[in-house]
């Protein structure tokens, strides 16, 4: 039985409500998150700025060591520089500075090759230091702890304002997870991550962030938020229901990314049939392009708002 994917006279409404619900979210607690995370991101600043002798050691033996340094080198020039933008600057390529960032080197890369691309990157950022930021450049001299807080605010907020987005979506993610988790447990439910395959889930359990094999040729695991194996099973289905966590800030933002479901729930259909059941869990703006386009698709959506609605799931 459809949720509301077959209710599109009631759609303008959840709409509305679903605006309203992100936006008094966004106000109350984004900025409070944004400010955590500026803190611990100064942190991480000044810990590069100490790491790289205040900027003025930034040589392909630092980067090898703590190539974690790099996107704050990054966020310290002027203008800050994208990852693809210093991939083109530096000639290097664009795996490297990924794994980089991610907090290593490539294992498998040519040691001559890494030296040169290194020492690329280097001197890229060495060029292009924002020089008004970091004063005790110019003069060769060592900073002040003020010179180096400031600066470390400064690269700080670039480099958050660079994450806005993501720190807000990872936010309002761990937020509706949490609500799911308690509407669950009030259900008389236990989290319980599933062991072996998803048929042999243990009613009245659920679990989050799991991997599910897909393919049959070449299997792959793609991520879902939540996955709920019902007290009383689905009548002839086999596999649990497959929630995932959407929350959105604009509606551009949301018909670029709804092809993601579209795939997984092409995925999971060649592999498990119509035992295969996404519903996603909405919170802010979703328009009726995006609803229509995933209604078309086979996927159906609770809205946070209206929570209850996961009943018609048979939990």
């Amino acid at each position: 039985m459809a949720i509301n994917a077959d209710k599109p006279q009631q759609w303008k409404k959840d709409i509305a409500a679903s605006v309203d619900l992100f936006n008094q979210w966004f106000i109350k607690f984004a900025p409070k998150t944004y400010r955590d995370t500026r803190l611990k991101t100064t942190e991480f600043v000044a810990e590069a700025l100490t790491l790289t002798n205040d900027l003025r050691s930034i040589t392909p033996e630092v980067l090898a060591a703590h190539p974690k340094v790099l996107p704050t080198l990054r966020m310290s020039t002027a203008p800050p520089l994208a990852r693809d933008r210093l991939v083109g600057l530096a000639y290097t390529s664009k795996n490297l500075v990924l794994v980089m960032e991610a907090g290593s080197i490539p294992p498998r890369m040519d040691k001559k090759v890494l030296g040169a691309e290194l020492a690329n990157i280097c001197a890229t950022i060495e060029q292009l230091l924002d020089r008004d930021i970091f004063p005790w450049l110019e003069g060769g001299g060592s900073p002040s702890e003020t010179e180096k807080y400031r600066a470390s605010t400064i690269v700080a907020d670039r480099l958050c304002g660079a994450m806005a987005d993501p720190i807000v979506r990872n936010a309002q993610e761990q937020r509706q997870l949490a609500l799911i988790e308690a509407y669950l447990k009030g259900k008389g439910y236990t989290k319980k991550p599933p062991v072996g395959p998803l048929v042999d889930m243990e009613p009245g359990t659920f679990a989050f962030r799991v991997n599910v094999p897909v393919g049959s040729v070449r299997k792959v695991n793609i991520p879902i938020d939540a996955v709920i194996q019902p007290k009383v099973r689905r009548k002839g289905k086999k596999i649990p229901i497959l929630i995932e966590a959407k929350s959105a800030g604009d509606f551009t933002n949301t018909n670029k990314r709804r092809k993601e479901e579209a795939t997984k729930i092409h995925q999971l259909t060649a592999t498990y049939g119509d035992d295969a059941k996404l519903v996603l869990f909405l919170c802010g703006y979703f328009d009726s392009g995006y609803l229509g386009y995933e209604a078309a698709e086979g996927i159906d959506w609770v809205w946070e708002h209206r929570i209850d609605d996961l009943i018609k799931l048979g939990i």
